[in-house]
């Protein structure tokens, strides 16, 4: 029946149409070949470039911002390092100024001791008898003094611990005295003077301290100066 109509109307079959080139363009084998990719909707697309993109890898301004903050950090430690540096240059410094001269001041002090020696050698009595022996013990003061004034502006000066509780940091304990008087472990004599240059010990001074009154037992077994009853007196020699 299909036949009969197509031979009624001949314009409607055209066999060029029917059997040509262009039924391909339409068919599975022009899609394969000429036609367009399908269209893909909006949320599966982006999941894919998100999957396969380059999205995965660091954004050069962020790697920029890190290193300009790890540069940063790094300078900031090496200008802390060259102040401390630079403060502890200068402390250095001014520790070496003033006590640069220690060991010369030190030795100077047996010259001082000398001198001091000398003079207390001699009564006055001696000194009024003797004109002669007068000027020259005149003289020996005099080059005392001059030698105190530089000890003075070179920042040595001297300890006398007379009547003072004895400082173990200063002191230097040699003899214990039977002072009547004194309480105990108060300096009661001075063998030889102590000196500080700057605010450092030179010389520790070489005393003799009081052992304090006796006192009676008290009711813990211990004497009034709270040392026990047979025990000896600790007194500390290091300076």
């Amino acid at each position: 029946m299909n036949e009969a109509v197509n031979i009624e109307n001949p314009e409607e079959f055209d066999p060029e149409t029917t059997d040509g080139g262009d039924y391909g363009d339409s068919g599975p084998e022009g899609q394969e070949d000429g036609a367009e990719p399908v269209d893909l909707p909006a949320g599966e697309a982006a999941q894919r470039a998100a999957a396969v993109g380059p999205a995965d890898e660091p954004d050069e301004l962020e790697l920029a911002y890190g290193e300009v903050a790890d540069l940063k950090d790094k300078l900031l430690r090496a200008l802390a390092e060259t102040e401390n540096l630079r403060r502890r240059s200068e402390r250095e410094k001014a520790e070496l100024r003033k006590y640069a001269i220690s060991d010369f001041a030190r030795d100077m002090l047996a010259v001082s001791d000398n001198l001091q020696r000398a003079l207390a050698a001699v009564s006055e009595e001696n000194r009024k008898d003797s004109p002669e022996l007068g000027q020259l013990l005149e003289g020996v003061e005099l080059t005392l003094r001059e030698l105190q004034g530089h000890f003075d502006k070179h920042g040595i000066t001297e300890i006398s611990p007379m009547g003072e509780k004895l400082d173990p940091n200063l002191h230097q304990a040699v003899v214990q005295l039977d002072h009547p008087d004194a309480p105990h472990g108060t300096v009661v004599q001075v063998m030889q003077p102590g000196y500080l240059i700057q605010d450092r010990l030179l010389r520790a001074a070489m005393v003799g301290v009081a052992k304090g009154p006796p006192a009676a037992l008290t009711a813990d077994g211990a004497d009034g100066n709270g040392a026990a009853p047979h025990g000896s007196h600790n007194v500390d020699t290091q300076a």
